[in-house]
């Protein structure tokens, strides 16, 4: 667990780029940076909407990150736009197991912060869907086939998206391949029939156990073609991961739920607030073990790795050998097939 470093809410600390907030006419330029993880900049997206919705006409903005194609389509970038540079950080997470707030307010409160402003949830009016990141799809994005399409054959073909695994140095996220199997199997047969796509990384930083009955789509995307992939989407099952944040800030297509269904297999590494959407259902443990009684654990792997990251160091405190070889944390072990198969189930109400 990240340490509780200094209150957020405390006034705005002085800062050359605080100048861009007043005294200057005409709408003030700044370029926003990050390079961190697609999650962490997905929730960048989110803080640059809230300001322009909050400040409108008021700044012009242009953002270098490590996910260009997050921000495709985007109103509120000004592409080649020159100005001041402020490296994003969300600092926010060192308080996330005492404070009341979710993952998405982190850059927002950054940003007023460093700039002295008084930038609001969804720009405090809400004219729009802001409770997640802020992803745009072109007109002529929304009429193009979807990838499962291409596959199958056939046009509107529904489906759901599953990732069965992660990032192999964040091992203690990473739930049981086989429960996964079990879901998919169930699904697999009978009148509750469902279609799974599993995606996710194929790369030697990640780990995907391949699944059986699956349309296999795992290192067959890009970032903007899982964007599009998602937009396609009914639904989405995964651990807490990039997938779970783009389920919520992907717009649905016409005639589907307003809300993308999705279930997130959680555990208590996290604690809750930080990371569920209240449209998801989010199966979590915090405060069921003595090392999630305060929240989430924040622990990295289940089993050090032997690379020299810090990370051997972040151990979950109660891994739990499977009979199939397989450690999880015992957060995660008490999450059944049968809990994942009941929350779908509860989903597909709203179809019948």
């Amino acid at each position: 667990m990240p340490g509780m470093k200094k209150n957020l809410l405390a006034k705005p600390a002085t800062d050359p780029l605080a100048r861009l907030a007043t005294g200057s006419a005409g709408p003030r330029k700044l370029v926003l940076a990050n390079h961190q993880c697609p999650g962490d900049v997905l929730m960048l997206t989110a803080a640059v909407r809230d300001l322009h919705l909050t400040y409108p006409g008021k700044f012009l903005t242009n953002v270098t990150t490590s996910c260009p194609a997050l921000w495709e389509n985007n109103p509120y970038v000004t592409p080649n736009l020159s100005g001041p540079v402020l490296r994003c950080d969300c600092p926010l997470i060192h308080q996330s197991n005492r404070s009341p707030y979710h993952f998405i307010h982190a850059f927002r409160m950054f940003l007023n912060d460093k700039l002295g402003l008084n930038i609001l949830p969804g720009g405090g009016k809400s004219p729009e869907r802001t409770f997640g990141g802020d992803i745009h799809l072109s007109d002529e994005e929304k009429g193009w086939l979807s990838q499962v399409d291409e596959i199958t054959g056939m046009s509107g073909t529904r489906f759901w998206i599953v990732v069965a695994g992660g990032k192999s140095d964040y091992s203690a996220k990473i739930w049981d391949p086989a429960r996964y199997q079990q879901v998919v199997d169930y699904f697999g047969d009978g009148k509750n029939r469902i279609r799974f796509v599993q995606c996710g990384a194929r790369d030697a930083g990640h780990t995907h156990t391949p699944l059986r009955g699956v349309i296999d789509l795992v290192g067959k995307t890009d970032l903007r073609q899982m964007v599009r992939l998602m937009y396609h989407a009914d639904g989405v099952i995964s651990p807490v991961t990039f997938a779970m944040h783009l389920a919520a800030a992907v717009p649905t297509k016409p005639g589907r739920p307003m809300n993308r269904p999705a279930v997130v297999i959680a555990g208590a590494r996290e604690p809750a607030q930080w990371e569920a959407y209240p449209h998801h259902r989010y199966i979590s443990n915090n405060g069921c073990l003595p090392c999630a009684d305060d929240g989430g654990c924040w622990r990295s792997r289940v089993l050090p790795l032997g690379d020299g990251d810090e990370q051997d160091k972040s151990l979950c405190e109660k891994p739990v050998k499977l009979g199939s070889g397989v450690t999880i944390p015992k957060c995660l072990h008490m999450i059944t097939a049968a809990d994942v198969i009941k929350h779908v189930e509860d989903y597909l109400e709203f179809d019948r």
